[in-house]
């Protein structure tokens, strides 16, 4: 056995080693991933701070006493949702895989006693450890740190991920809402032609397939609106488990309107450049290759040393002699000289290069193809606020004016009406598609697309759609720049402006008695709460006497085309 040069060398080496480790905290800190969230306009909250204090509780009573606008719902997401706990519970497992990684096997300390024959005894004491885990510590410990490094890019990028379905669900719920109005809106002119119509046939003024149609068009409109207020509600309660809401915290009231689109789109070249050095996605996969990249070269350089061992020992002979010194046991390589480490090592680099290459090409070819859906879906959004919705106002203009000097039956005035309550809601449904698609887009980049400062104007609410009880025209001020001129193309001279005083005399009262007749008769309280007095029917002329045979069946129907409540 051979002398110990110096008992302070093995004493340093484990105290280095020792103090590496405790140099790490055992925690993740919040600031890890806060600062690759605030570089992607990601939100930033301390979760370890707030989670089930007072500070949470009075920030969240703040949030959701106003309307649940897009920045509130991912405010209250941050202080409350699961999946965003889950994310950061995730960052203390990485934590704790980088501790382990760093750490070396403890030392081994043993002890033997032997009698040796006539009397007397042997004693043995020492002291070893892992020769390798002390070799590669600096290594294991940069590749920890490169790994927990991958980690907080995981767990940023899935941050970045809820908050993205937050506001994909917000949208979808926002729209929903008001698609539900729309089509109670419709349902009630269909019901109020209905009961028309059935005053028209009492008198003998219409024929008993033209009452039919007109009281399945409002059972059809009828139907559309349960199925749109349910729809409504499925989306509001995904955006409840999204938010982590429960209870009286579900009371909160919805934003009235969306966004309209940015002025001007992100130049599709910028954003695939910010995609290759922003997404979090493909970090990860770049760290991940470069952490497999260097645990190769340590399994090629170190695969010899196996099981090797340094140590300690002192030996107290019989006769009271002492011996001591160092140790150290090789591990021959002669069966096993680590063939399966280096390949498993080999295969695993080559598995994560090809990530790498699936992530950096997904990212590239996905903005681009993002980017061409928004500008399509942006078109879409134009076509429908400088054309379709503008085109059926003036159609329902001069369906007044028609209808004003008897040219026109009521029951075509209410068919245009319908007409345009359909245009607004494509029209609100192909906004909430341009953001559903910027959305992804953005979780394609890794980041807030740069446009999103630019968010100024929104489309109009319900009740401005609808318009103002006792309004003699309806107010478009919210548009944000939607072309009317064309409502003055062919129109009389003497109208000056548009003609909305047929929205003043509507008899709803019939819904407060019952929904549509018809075969089906429905929850006449489903109607219950909605306000569209801004839009009563025109007063209808009483029915005139008609004729014995205006009641056959088998006259012209000039309604045979009437349609209710389909979208444009």
């Amino acid at each position: 056995m051979s002398t110990l040069p110096s008992r302070a060398l093995m004493a340093l080496v484990l105290m280095s080693a020792l103090a590496g480790c405790a140099s790490l905290s055992r925690q993740p800190r919040d600031a890890d991933i806060a600062q690759l969230l605030s570089e992607r306009g990601g939100p930033a909250v301390d979760w370890s701070a707030v989670a089930g204090t007072d500070e949470e509780a009075e920030s969240l009573d703040r949030w959701l006493a106003q309307p649940m606008t897009l920045d509130a719902a991912t405010r209250v997401a941050m202080l409350r949702s699961p999946r965003l706990r889950e994310h950061y519970a995730r960052l203390g497992l990485a934590r704790a895989e980088v501790l382990e990684a760093v750490e070396i096997a403890n030392p081994r300390l043993s002890f033997q006693r032997m009698s040796i024959d006539g009397g007397g005894h042997n004693r043995t004491t020492g002291l070893s450890m892992p020769l390798l885990d002390l070799l590669l510590l600096p290594a294991k410990a940069r590749l920890a740190a490169t790994d927990y490094d991958r980690a907080r890019y995981d767990v940023a990028g899935a941050v970045l991920d809820t908050v993205a379905d937050v506001e994909a669900a917000w949208y979808a719920y926002v729209t929903a809402r008001q698609v539900a109005g729309m089509r109670e809106a419709v349902s009630e002119a269909a019901a109020a032609s209905a009961e028309l119509a059935g005053r028209f046939h009492a008198a003998g003024n219409i024929s008993a397939l033209q009452l039919a149609q007109e009281q399945a068009a409002a059972s059809q409109a009828y139907i559309e609106a349960l199925q749109a207020r349910a729809d409504a509600g499925r989306h509001r309660l995904a955006l409840h488990t999204l938010l982590g809401l429960r209870g009286e915290e579900t009371n909160w009231e919805a934003s009235e309107s969306l966004p309209l689109p940015v002025p001007v789109e992100d130049d599709p070249e910028q954003l695939a450049s910010l995609a290759r050095d922003g997404n979090l996605g493909v970090l990860a996969a770049r760290a991940e290759a470069d952490v497999l990249a260097d645990a190769l070269g340590l399994t090629r350089t170190l695969r010899w040393f196996g099981g090797s061992e340094i140590g300690y020992e002192r030996e107290r002979e019989a006769d009271g002699a002492r011996l001591q010194g160092p140790e150290i046991s090789l591990e021959l390589p002669i069966f096993n000289q680590g063939q399966a480490k280096l390949a498993r090592a080999e295969a695993r680099l080559m598995e994560a290069l090809a990530r790498l290459q699936q992530a950096e090409l997904a990212a590239d070819n996905g903005v681009r193809m993002g980017a061409q859906a928004v500008a399509a879906l942006r078109e879409v959004v134009d076509i429908h606020r400088l054309a379709l919705v503008p085109q059926r106002e003036s159609i329902v203009a001069r369906q007044q004016e028609r209808q004003n000097f008897m040219l026109i039956g009521v029951f075509e005035l209410i068919q245009a009406k319908v007409a345009e309550y359909d245009a607004y809601q494509a029209y609100l449904e192909a906004v909430r598609d341009y953001w559903l698609a910027r959305v992804e887009l953005a979780r394609l980049v890794g980041r807030r697309l740069p446009s999103d400062a630019d968010i100024e104007a929104r489309t109009p609410s319900l009740e401005e759609i609808l318009g103002p009880p006792e309004a003699p025209a309806m107010d478009h001020s919210a548009h944000a720049g939607m072309d009317h001129s064309m409502h003055e193309q062919d129109k009389p001279a003497e109208t000056e402006e548009m003609d909305h005083s047929m929205h003043g005399g509507m008899d709803h009262s019939m819904h407060q008695a019952a929904p549509p007749a018809g075969p089906a008769q429905t929850d006449p309280t489903e109607h219950k709460g909605m306000d569209h007095s801004g839009h009563d029917m025109p007063a209808s002329p009483e029915p005139t006497d008609a004729p014995e045979d205006a009641g056959d069946d088998t006259q012209a129907d000039e309604h045979h085309h009437h349609h209710h409540g389909a979208t444009p």
